[in-house]
């Protein structure tokens, strides 16, 4: 996610597939997709092995994903190929049309708003955790001592986060400059991962429930289900990948193919042993930030929390001024047909987009429990861009495109496959949020 949003921030101003330009190689086009991909839902996994019922399972879960997941790449990757469009909703536009078009407009506006909700409830667990620290190391007193203020709450902390920090850096126009902070992501990933398999070997005694509640039946083919949208939160880089498609050397849909597979599986590896000694080392206690399972002293684990936390903060302005951009050319578009539109309308609008987007997100993060409910929420919005408009356009390419009789019937059943799937996954998705809502009252 945080190269998508360097990525779109350098494609604004090129309207067509093979402008000038520097071109990606394919070192330099798997690492973007590893960047692209490593990111918040890294901390989730050890959560959703213990979801899915045991290491067995979570991984047999993540491999049949997969078979998706690179699928997904490789149909943007030709649909881009075909109708020359360099970002995700151009090229559902192009090839299915006006009305689908919009609908991905609004998907993608919608999936960049959890995705600020989910990182701004990163940042508050990270500043809970790192309060603790501090108490802990200038008074010498157990958390159990902590007093607690108003002005000590994780929740103000977060608010003058905000306001000092995360609002300056959203309102500019252009925030290009934070393309170069993209790299604390993959360097927050790497860390994490290599720490947490470090920790498990460090411990004396291995003595986590790591037996599935559930051993067969309905119940443990619904917790197996019900970490697919985790996955899909993990594993999301559709979004990014057609601009990174466009801004290859190599445009050769085999080529393409190896991008998508070699990244894919590099992702795994780094989500499966995370998973795997995350959830070995806390089993059934696992928290669903993997971060906050580990105690505030532990300074491997607050170089970790750092790490994340200066990475979405300085991604957040990003992955906001993305979402503003659509809703803002919309207004201007409105304007413009009824009046002139002035460069104080414009700088105005843009300031209060930008205060709403945060006030709204800061005030959903700070009344959600944890982690686990936003996930859900944005992997269910993630299947539309992982199994939907995937489907949707090799069905609709196929319909124009000139292939064989045979070929036609068996690209346009794995696309009508895929948007069933996704269509499970989102309704999935969707009933699980509205099940925990609904247990709160």
């Amino acid at each position: 996610m945080e190269e998508l949003a360097r990525e779109s921030i350098s494609l604004l101003a090129k309207p067509a597939l093979d402008t000038d330009g520097p071109r990606l190689g394919s070192f330099g086009a798997i690492f973007i997709m590893l960047k692209s991909a490593l990111g918040a839902g890294l901390l989730n996994f050890p959560w959703a092995f213990q979801k899915a019922g045991g290491v067995n399972t979570a991984v047999a879960v993540e491999l049949v994903s997969l078979v998706f997941l690179i699928s997904g790449l490789v149909i943007l990757g030709y649909s881009s190929s075909i109708s020359r469009q360099n970002t995700y909703q151009d090229v559902v536009r192009e090839v299915c049309g006006p009305a689908i078009g919009q609908l991905c407009e609004v998907c993608f506006v919608f999936n960049l708003f959890m995705i600020s909700v989910a990182f701004l409830v990163v940042v508050q667990d990270q500043l809970e955790k790192l309060c603790v620290s501090l108490y802990e190391s200038v008074t010498g007193s157990p958390e159990a001592e902590m007093p607690h203020y108003w002005y000590t709450d994780q929740r103000f902390a977060l608010f003058v986060v905000c306001i000092i920090l995360i609002l300056p850096l959203s309102i500019p126009k252009e925030i290009g400059f934070q393309k170069y902070t993209s790299i604390l992501g993959t360097l927050a990933a790497t860390y994490l991962t290599v720490a947490i398999i470090v920790k498990y070997y460090m411990k004396e005694e291995h003595t986590a429930t790591i037996t599935p509640t559930y051993s067969s039946g309905i119940s443990s083919w619904a917790s197996m289900f019900s970490v697919i949208p985790t996955i899909c939160f993990g594993f999301q880089c559709h979004e990014a990948c057609i601009a990174i498609y466009s801004s290859m050397e190599n445009k050769k849909l085999s080529h393409w193919v190896i991008i998508s597979v070699v990244s894919m599986l590099f992702c795994l590896l780094i989500y499966s042993l995370t998973g795997v000694f995350g959830f070995l080392t806390f089993g059934k206690e696992v928290a669903a930030d993997i971060l906050m399972s580990y105690p505030g002293d532990d300074v491997v684990m607050i170089v970790a929390r750092l790490l994340f936390g200066i990475s979405i903060i300085t991604i957040y302005p990003i992955i906001l001024l993305l979402g503003r951009s659509v809703i803002h050319d919309l207004l201007l578009r409105c304007r413009r047909r009824h009046a002139v539109v002035t460069q104080s309308y414009e700088n105005r609008s843009r300031v209060l987009l930008t205060v709403a987007w945060t006030a709204i997100t800061l005030l959903i993060a700070i009344f959600v429990p944890d982690m686990s409910e936003v996930i859900s929420v944005i992997g269910g919005i993630s299947a539309f861009f992982i199994f939907i408009f995937p489907g949707l356009c090799l069905i609709f390419a196929m319909q124009t495109e000139p292939v064989s009789p045979r070929t036609k019937v068996v690209l346009t059943t794995w696309g009508a496959i895929t948007v069933l799937c996704g269509a499970f996954i989102f309704g999935q998705s969707t009933t699980i949020a509205i099940m925990e809502l609904f247990n709160k009252f």
